[in-house]
């Protein structure tokens, strides 16, 4: 599913103009976006959370070179579903592929 798809599915179910659904997705996008960057974690009852992991600056070995190298720390936004979207997940039946 794209984004486009989501904005008509939108659309159709409540009958606003597609433009506007399209501005209100995209602020909805940037808004978790942005307080994920600021280190923010994002939480949708029913749906799921958006949280950043951090992971901590390394001390790596290459074999091939012999020598060490600092990975810096970084970090990565991860979705972790709620329950309520797992149950509806795993009991819904997959489309069959052919």
């Amino acid at each position: 599913m794209t984004k486009a798809s989501i904005v008509r599915k939108i659309h159709a179910k409540t009958g606003i103009q597609s433009p506007a659904v399209k501005i209100i997705v995209d602020e909805f996008m940037n808004a978790i976006k942005s307080n994920m960057a600021q280190g923010h974690n994002i939480y949708l009852r029913g749906f799921g959370s958006f949280y950043v992991r951090r992971y901590a600056a390394k001390r790596v070995y290459n074999i091939n070179q012999d020598t060490y190298s600092i990975h810096p720390e970084r970090r990565l936004p991860v979705f972790k579903p709620g329950k309520t979207m797992l149950r509806g997940v795993s009991q819904k039946p997959l489309p069959s592929k052919g």
